[in-house]
């Protein structure tokens, strides 16, 4: 029979390519001190645009974690069960150094190497990168028990992923989650009814967490109520005698996205834990790690954003309507463009909070920055994820509707890095409390902002008058403006102009829309869209 149609003007596979060849990535991971890194980031450009690797992220969200509670006899074992292709996905991001291994690298730029890779490499799958987030920041918050560092440090900063639960001091490999949040109190953890009970060098927990990521790791952090208050805690999966530990999972959580993580609900009965820190301490314990997780939500954001915006330019470069392709047609090189413009924004400020971490040791100013910055990051960044990955969709037409196309994946994860690690009210009113209680953070955004840009000075004028009004009912505005003018700064210092002039004429100086493809007039659109990753 003869065919009833041919199958022209379709977009081929995004596949071969170096997800790393973006400019504004390069820029910043020789700007903040990891240019030695450059080889190895292409490696795993070329890695996460390989075919094999988009095979283990497609099945580890086709096939997604199974809770086995009991085994054949009715013996409790509260494990899950992960794709291999999940568990592929781990071993190249272990063994690439994007979990512990920068704690245990002496080299300038070694948490930026970290960050670069870890923004590539997420553009591929986000799920994974849960527990390797977490690993990363556990280590700060151990340093408050010496003991525990020692025993466990060498296993966090391995470069070798060993999934399975054994004793933890035997593996060549750990991973590291966290147990925060409970049913009644959310991010309010001070609310938390778990009950720490002293039992000679250990303690005994009884109670539950509410939504524990990646319940396969072989420790945990949590937070329980001690004798003097809520206190942190070390709950490995398996005792030093071999023994499991009581952590009885109830159930995995049905979600939005992320679904190739496993997110659960354990139960704590009589569980052994050890104290991280002074009890009624907790918090304090792991402000740190907070802070890391929070940065690290921001790289997922901007990796989030910049795969998105890749896979738009993608398409429209190869699909052609009205006679041209897309990418000639000028209202959809406007929308690109501030696309762009807003993702290159989001690369560079992630960067160069991963730069002023790790410079915050030896450099008084980026450490007082990197207070402020992660937390106006985090807030921007990851806001800014859903608007630019829903209208990057919508570059693809009905084709970004179908799951083929990757993009309905990057759509549902996208809302999930503006709720982890604090909500947008959570971080907003961590500002507040920052700008009263650190004046030298808000010092070090000053300089990061001031005497680049004139229209930049203006509005940096206006949030120092605003201060002495702030409350919490305009410390969403407060966060939003001050994360715009730094964005803009950094753009106008490191960005070509174009860029810099479109993001501070649009989002600055309140010329462009409130969508996306409202630039103002006069933008070099060209100068712009050369800065978009290379497929």
């Amino acid at each position: 029979m003869p065919a009833t149609h041919e199958v022209t003007n379709q977009v081929p596979d995004l596949v071969g390519h170096d997800v790393a060849a973006d400019p504004p990535l390069l820029e910043s991971l020789e700007r903040e001190g990891a240019g030695w890194a450059r080889d190895e980031l292409h490696e795993v450009g070329r890695r996460a645009g390989s075919a094999e690797a988009q095979e283990w992220a497609d099945a580890a969200h086709r096939h997604e974690p199974r809770l086995r509670t009991h085994d054949r006899v009715g013996h409790r074992v509260d494990e899950v069960d992960y794709d291999p292709g999940y568990h592929a996905l781990l071993t190249e991001a272990v063994g690439r150094g994007f979990a512990g291994a920068p704690w245990a690298d002496d080299r300038p730029g070694a948490h930026v190497a970290r960050a670069a890779g870890f923004l590539t490499w997420s553009q591929l799958e986000a799920g994974h990168g849960c527990p390797v987030s977490m690993t990363y920041a556990v280590l700060p918050a151990l340093r408050a028990a010496p003991e525990l560092l020692a025993a466990y440090g060498p296993g966090l900063t391995s470069r070798v992923y060993e999934p399975g639960l054994r004793v933890p001091t035997e593996k060549r490999g750990l991973l590291a989650g966290m147990g925060m949040t409970e049913k009644q109190g959310g991010s309010d953890v001070r609310a938390n009814t778990t009950v720490a009970r002293p039992d000679g060098e250990t303690y005994r927990l009884t109670g539950h967490k509410w939504f524990t990521s990646a319940p396969m790791c072989d420790l945990f952090l949590v937070l329980a109520q001690a004798p003097d208050g809520l206190t942190c805690f070390l709950v490995p999966r398996v005792l030093p005698d071999g023994t499991r530990n009581t952590f009885r999972i109830q159930r995995l959580k049905d979600k939005l996205g992320n679904r190739s993580n496993a997110s659960s609900e354990p139960e704590f009965d009589e569980t052994v834990a050890w104290r991280v820190g002074d009890e009624g301490r907790g918090v304090r314990t792991i402000i740190e790690m907070v802070a890391c997780t929070r940065l690290d939500n921001a790289l997922g954001s901007a990796a989030g954003m910049r795969a998105a915006v890749s896979r738009a330019a993608h398409h429209v470069r190869h699909r052609a309507a009205f006679g041209r392709t897309l990418y000639d047609q000028p209202l959809m090189r406007e929308v690109l463009a501030d696309l762009a413009c807003e993702s290159e924004a989001a690369v560079t400020l992630a960067m160069r909070l991963a730069g002023a971490q790790d410079r915050s040791a030896r450099d008084p100013h980026d450490a007082a920055f990197r207070r402020i910055g992660v937390t106006l990051g985090k807030y921007w960044i990851c806001k800014r994820q859903t608007a630019v990955v829903g209208e990057a969709l919508e570059c693809l037409g009905g084709n970004g509707y179908v799951e083929e196309s990757g993009m309905p994946r990057l759509f549902r994860e996208s809302p999930l890095n503006s709720i982890w690690e604090g909500s947008g009210n959570v971080n907003a009113l961590d500002l507040l409390r920052i700008l009263a209680r650190e004046p030298a953070s808000l010092e070090a955004w000053r300089a990061e902002v001031s005497g680049v840009d004139d229209r930049i000075d203006a509005g940096r004028k206006e949030v120092e008058a605003e201060l002495a009004h702030a409350d919490e009912r305009s410390a969403r505005r407060l966060t939003e403006r001050m994360a715009v003018l730094l964005s803009g700064a950094l753009l106008v210092r490191h960005a070509p102009a174009a860029v810099a002039d479109a993001y501070v004429a649009s989002r600055v100086d309140g010329g462009g829309g409130h969508a996306f493809g409202t630039l103002p007039r006069g933008t070099d659109v060209d100068a712009v869209l050369d800065r978009l990753p290379v497929t």
